[in-house]
């Protein structure tokens, strides 16, 4: 089974940036992020849980829109660690974030996140 810890989270006043990084721990198989797409999720008091940012296990990255450039996803396979940079945090990005892997299944991996690992998240708070 994975687990994913997400660390990183605090408070910041707008403009301000935070570094999130999430780790895989997988006795069985140790290139999570490598090989089945990635994501940042997060949820807001009272909205639902909204993606942020998604890299693919080929490298490829896609943004919601709310992120205008301002934020970065990356990974380190040989940590098994996920990043996210937040730079030009504004008080609407207050949420908990949390970092999701597509679950592999035997022929591939899944297709949505909807099959995925999940970790507790981390608090991020933006003040003005």
């Amino acid at each position: 089974q994975v687990q994913l810890v997400e660390s990183g989270g605090g408070s910041v006043e707008a403009g301000g940036s935070l570094k999130l990084s999430c780790t895989s721990e997988n006795t069985f198989e140790r290139n999570t992020f490598e090989r089945c797409g990635v994501a940042w999720f997060r949820q807001a008091p009272g909205k639902e849980r909204e993606l942020v940012s998604r890299i693919s296990s080929a490298g490829i990255t896609t943004h919601a829109p709310f992120v205008k450039g301002r934020f970065t996803i990356s990974r380190d396979n040989d940590k098994n660690t996920l990043y996210l940079q937040m730079d030009s945090l504004e008080t609407e990005d207050t949420a908990i974030y949390y970092c999701a892997a597509l679950k592999r299944w035997p022929w591939g991996c899944a297709p949505s996140f909807e099959d995925a690992y999940w970790g507790r998240g981390t608090q991020v708070t933006v003040s003005s």
